[in-house]
């Protein structure tokens, strides 16, 4: 199976994003775009997954972050070390996170550790041993709130030293994926027969997160070594650039694993945790993994040949609810029989709970 496309530029003119009267366009869908946002809905609910067409994200955007990161992740582990921020929970916060720091879900997780020996063999994720052979850098995306109970969630970036052209890549390349996230999450919205903003008004001051991997495949590259262990995303959700190695592998919510293959040109959008709460289980947060495959190798070799760089990177951006904004199943999903599982809770308490249990976590959450 292959992840459908779904392409935004229809929804951005009609809406006004690129130029016009967005206020007065945006309550004239119709009934062919209603259909496509009805579409966006029941793919992120069936498959967890969805690639985007954005004219606005550009493969010379995602090519000039790439290059950028590549030249960062070469860089000694000493240098790399200088942005560590452990006392800030790694991960969800600032700076950068070493390999072998995070611990895959699956590696913790009992419930989940039996399910996955109930799965046929051939949908079997690779079983992890240890923490993930991955480097991440998190930097902060858009305006942090002034008063929050959760600091160390919306904390200042960190800029390594000799990369002036740091911040400028980082930021442009962070807002043009976190406006594409808002359209789907508009889409989705009106998809699903809430509000056109029910996703994005809690999204407002979030602590998104624009978090590439690095993974060095000169080191790494054997078949099946794993990158990401298998895990689904705790936020709301993940967009991802298309990387110059595949390995990428996800999991339906019929239970069918997928190789993931991004179109040049195309954005792949997962589900997290949030939105699952926020659907009452309508969405299911996607599981998945990063782990070098048959493709990985075929990548591999050819850059090789071209003397081009041996780094997996991959353009991740998290996108969160606003940490002190309330999770809990929205409109008609609070009416589920599901809805009493996904009880009322600060989007920051939940996160900083994810974070205890894959070793990224600092110290006890405020609750609201």
């Amino acid at each position: 199976m292959e992840v459908p496309v779904i392409d935004l530029l229809p929804y951005l003119m009609v809406c006004g994003k690129l130029g016009g009267d967005s206020a007065e366009q945006a309550s004239q869908l119709g009934p062919e775009l209603e259909e496509l946002c009805v579409k966006v809905s029941r793919i992120l609910r069936e498959t967890g997954a969805l690639l985007v067409k954005d004219p606005r994200c550009t493969v010379e955007d995602n090519d000039r972050f790439l290059d950028m990161m590549e030249k960062y992740f070469e860089r000694p582990s000493e240098f790399k070390r200088l942005q560590e921020r452990p006392n800030l929970h790694y991960q969800v916060l600032v700076g950068v996170t070493p390999e072998g720091v995070e611990v895959p879900r699956s590696l913790v997780d009992e419930d989940m550790q039996q399910k996955l020996k109930t799965m046929p063999k051939e949908y079997q994720p690779c079983t992890p041993t240890g923490p993930d052979r991955k480097w991440r850098y998190m930097w902060r995306v858009g305006p942090r709130p002034t008063n929050t109970r959760f600091k160390e969630l919306n904390s200042e970036p960190v800029i390594p030293e000799g990369f002036p052209e740091w911040k400028d890549t980082m930021d442009s390349w962070g807002q043009k994926m976190i406006s594409a996230i808002e359209v789907v999450a508009e889409m989705a919205a009106i998809g699903f027969g809430l509000p056109k903003d029910a996703f994005t008004s809690l999204m407002k001051q979030g602590p998104h997160l624009l978090a590439p991997t690095g993974s060095d495949l000169s080191i790494y590259g054997e078949l099946q070594n794993i990158f990401a262990g298998y895990h689904y995303d705790l936020n709301f959700l993940t967009i991802h650039g298309r990387s110059r190695f595949p390995g990428l592998n996800i999991w339906l919510k019929n239970g069918q694993k997928v190789e993931v293959k991004v179109p040049v040109g195309c954005l792949l959008i997962q589900t997290g945790k949030q939105i699952e709460w926020l659907t009452a289980g309508e969405c299911i947060a996607g599981m998945h993994e990063v782990v070098v495959t048959g493709r990985t190798l075929d990548a591999i070799k050819l850059a090789s040949e071209q003397n081009r760089s041996l780094w997996r990177v991959s353009s991740t951006l998290f996108s969160h609810i606003a940490s002190d904004a309330v999770l809990k199943p929205l409109g008609h999903f609070a009416e589920s029989p599901l809805a009493s599982q996904y009880p009322a809770m600060c989007a920051g308490e939940f996160v900083e709970q994810e974070l205890a249990v894959i070793n990224l976590k600092g110290k006890k959450p405020e609750s609201c």
